[in-house]
């Protein structure tokens, strides 16, 4: 598929924010520590997410899903992961934890996901091997065992998002109790807690540090997911870098305080009630610096929708990614629409620009919607191809643009029809 967007010169109306894929994804792999069931609401019908389905599926579980609501019930039997599969799936990792703690022993190839430089798994590992896990390579497959799981104090090198849910999940069900330091405290982590609990387990948290007192089993569970506070963010800077007034509900304001600190410095006036945010981009947008971090600090996953949003600025501004230092992968593909953008010793520099249409490709998720919005802000036309990352992790993204005046579209590519 490919998406074609025409300068729009406004989007106005309102939205509401999808399921976080982020949060849900961790949440139905801690399906896999009970055989009771589960049910899950308020997920994002997306390739993610019917990935993850399938490897479950694969495990043993029964998966039914209509209208966001996803029931898992069965019994976990197989802890082998399919190549094929988990290279399609960055969180297929999260399923080694409940996998250990369960049948005490698991396969797989490394996980894929967006290309976003180098993401090592040996947090995950370190922290599984304290509790008394062990890992050896065989034939390009990893292979994960233990004797016993037991309750460890573990202090992380950096507050790894996807090693911290793998702790909490595989240390719910371990003997005795894990305290896990350093940890990281993003929204979508408080989330799957909640859903832990709600199973049986007990954790809690001081700072940046987890308690959590293994469970000989945990029970089943009806769950609701919180909304994508990443998906809230790109609708927000969509509205600022077109221009007009967007109002976005179940947007959780408290879990963007950082994106809506830098949107005010930019002029970006921003109105809240309860969970609804609007916001009115200004004529003259303020050039303001980012440098990603660890939640509560600038998100990674909306530094490109930022770099986007900055062309339209009065001057200068710079990006600096803690996160992904690689994560610029995109520059290229908006220097052909007219980018005027430098990178130089991971910090890309962005200068105002007038942008033209022109063939771009997607690199990443992120990436795909940044362009799209870009397209929408260029003389002429814009065809972003590569769109399979832009599906990964936006439910319905072409549909919301749409509704709010976004001249958009989606088109099948001859090879796809």
């Amino acid at each position: 598929m490919l998406g074609l967007c025409r300068r729009t010169e406004k989007l106005e109306g309102t939205l509401e924010v999808s399921g976080s894929k982020n949060a849900a994804l961790p949440i139905l792999s801690a399906c896999l520590l009970t055989d009771e069931k589960c049910v899950i609401r308020n997920v994002p019908d997306l390739e993610d997410v019917r990935v993850l389905f399938a490897l479950l599926r694969k495990m043993g579980k029964t998966i039914k899903f209509e209208k966001n609501i996803a029931q898992v019930s069965g019994h976990l039997r197989s802890g082998s992961l399919p190549e094929k599969l988990v290279r399609k799936l960055r969180a297929s990792v999260l399923v080694m934890g409940p996998v250990l703690a369960r049948l005490g022993e698991g396969s797989f190839a490394l996980p894929g996901g967006c290309a976003l430089g180098e993401r090592p798994i040996d947090i995950h590992l370190s922290g599984l091997k304290a509790m008394g896990a062990s890992y050896s390579i065989l034939r390009g497959r990893m292979i994960f065992r233990r004797q016993a799981l037991k309750g460890a104090h573990i202090k992380f090198s950096f507050p790894s998002v996807g090693a911290t849910e793998n702790l909490l999940m595989a240390s719910s069900c371990a003997g005795g109790v894990t305290v896990i330091e350093n940890a990281s405290v993003e929204p979508e982590i408080g989330d799957l807690c909640l859903f832990l609990r709600a199973m049986g387990a007990e954790i809690t948290r001081k700072g940046s540090s987890y308690t959590v007192k293994g469970r000989a089993c945990l029970g089943g569970a009806d769950f609701t997911v919180m909304p994508d506070r990443i998906e809230a963010g790109t609708f927000l800077l969509a509205a600022a870098s077109v221009g007009g007034r967007v109002r976005v509900d179940s947007a959780c304001p408290a879990h963007l305080g950082a994106l809506l600190t830098k949107l005010r410095a930019t002029g970006v006036k921003i109105s809240k009630k309860g969970n609804s945010l609007t916001v009115h981009s200004p004529k003259i947008i303020k050039p303001v610096n980012i440098v990603t971090g660890p939640y509560p600090a600038f998100p990674t996953d909306l530094q490109p929708l930022w770099a986007v949003y900055m062309l339209r600025a009065s001057g200068r501004s710079s990006i600096k990614d803690r996160i992904f230092p690689a994560r610029f992968m995109y520059v290229d593909e908006l220097k052909r629409l007219g980018a005027s953008m430098v990178l130089k010793n991971a910090v890309l520099m962005i200068n105002r620009s007038r942008l033209s249409g022109t063939n771009i490709y997607a690199c990443d998720l992120r990436a795909a919607a940044a362009m799209i919005i870009a397209g929408l802000m260029a003389e002429g036309e814009t065809r972003v191809y590569e769109l399979r990352h832009l599906f990964r992790g936006y439910e319905n993204f072409f549909i919301k643009l749409r509704k709010l005046g976004a001249n958009v579209s989606m088109e099948q590519l001859k090879e796809e029809k």
